[in-house]
């Protein structure tokens, strides 16, 4: 496919990015509509219940949208759900040709809204820009294979491997620049998670600090077994639009009380080796349509999580620092593999640098097919 087209899919790519993490149960999707050679109409779903981006795109169109063509990150969808088919929208506005990024992953729909435009006459490409609209759509389609959210694990360490002093020191690991990133990064997820130890050493706030209207706050997951976490935390107290979320497998009714008093959500939930069940955990977020989960913390959580194969994706920060002792706090905390054989590789992993930090990002494992 020529440079044109690539350039007009960039620009519906930008557009859908603009609602990463704000559209679940639905996947972030853009549109654009060319004739001519000019973009006529453009737009992008905004969240679950309002218009498609392809709609967003004809009513900006008109009547140019008639032997136009449109280029969309993903599949027109075929079915009736809380808005009408937009393969049928592309129909009656009369396009000319369809060019689709990648195919609906979900298996119920898969393929039905590209073969509904083809019986409609209208010529079809697919898989421009495939892997980036893959991308895109990462969180939707493992969410909608698996019913699980799809788990970044992002954490800061020295070069010398360490996440706190010996004293339990962590503020600051990393750079001004890393700091700004992990806000950008929480703009775009559906949820945040830490375990209760992070909260009773830290009193974070978990929510999104960029300048703007557009930054928004993720849900806020503590996970804490025996309902350690104070009613007088900072996230609690906080003003934000996004609840807490406390999961737990502690049923001790006066604790769970004073943390619904203070604004929190409880989650009861089985327990397993003591703790809270992980597996049961990522279902019940999965079930709240929570796509996208930002795992923060702590290190006995993420080897937890690690251990029952729910991390997708590493996001790993090096500060160009040393501590200069032995590791004490390390990013997972646990038994470990025995044997280097047994190590877990990272795939399409890249390294960028954030002023003076290095991030490392890779895949951990391949849970879905192809």
């Amino acid at each position: 496919m020529s440079a044109e087209q690539q350039t007009y899919m960039q620009r519906a790519l930008h557009l859908a990015r603009q609602a990463v993490g704000r559209t679940a149960p639905n996947p972030p999707v853009g549109a654009v509509i060319v004739k001519h050679g000019q973009i006529v109409g453009e737009g992008y779903h905004p969240q679950a219940g309002a218009p498609h981006a392809e709609i967003f795109a004809l009513r900006q169109a008109g009547a140019q949208a008639r032997g136009a063509d449109i280029y969309v990150t993903l599949e027109p969808c075929s079915h009736h759900g809380k808005t009408p088919p937009c393969a049928e929208a592309l129909i009656a506005a009369g396009l000319k040709s369809v060019v689709i990024g990648v195919i609906d992953p979900n298996p119920q729909v898969a393929g039905c809204g590209i073969a509904r435009l083809k019986n409609a006459g209208l010529r079809v490409q697919i898989g421009l820009l495939e892997e980036q609209c893959r991308e895109l759509i990462v969180a939707f389609r493992k969410h909608i294979l698996t019913g699980l959210p799809f788990c970044t694990y992002k954490t800061a360490m020295t070069l010398d491997g360490n996440t706190a002093t010996r004293s339990g020191d962590s503020r600051w690991i990393s750079g001004a620049a890393s700091r700004q990133r992990v806000h950008q990064i929480r703009n775009q997820v559906d949820a945040i998670m830490v375990g209760i130890e992070t909260v009773l050493q830290d009193d974070p706030l978990l929510n999104t600090r960029l300048p703007g209207e557009l930054s928004h706050d993720p849900v806020r997951i503590v996970v804490d077994s025996q309902l350690r976490m104070s009613p007088d935390s900072r996230m609690l107290s906080q003003h934000s639009s996004a609840v807490t979320l406390i999961a737990t497998s502690c049923q001790d009714a006066d604790k769970i009380a004073a943390l619904e008093q203070a604004g929190a959500e409880l989650m009861v939930l089985p327990s397993h080796a003591a703790r809270v069940d992980l597996v049961a955990l990522w279902k019940e977020l999965g079930q709240r349509n929570l796509q996208s989960l930002l795992l923060e913390g702590g290190a006995t959580l993420a080897a937890a999580a690690l251990e029952h194969h729910l991390i997708d994706r590493m996001m790993v920060f090096i500060a160009a620092k040393m501590l200069g002792g032995t590791s004490q706090h390390g990013i997972f905390s646990g038994p470990g593999c025995p044997q280097m054989t047994q190590a877990i590789p990272l795939e399409n992993s890249c390294v960028e640098q954030l002023g003076k930090d290095f991030l490392i990002t890779g895949e951990v494992i391949q849970c879905l097919p192809d």
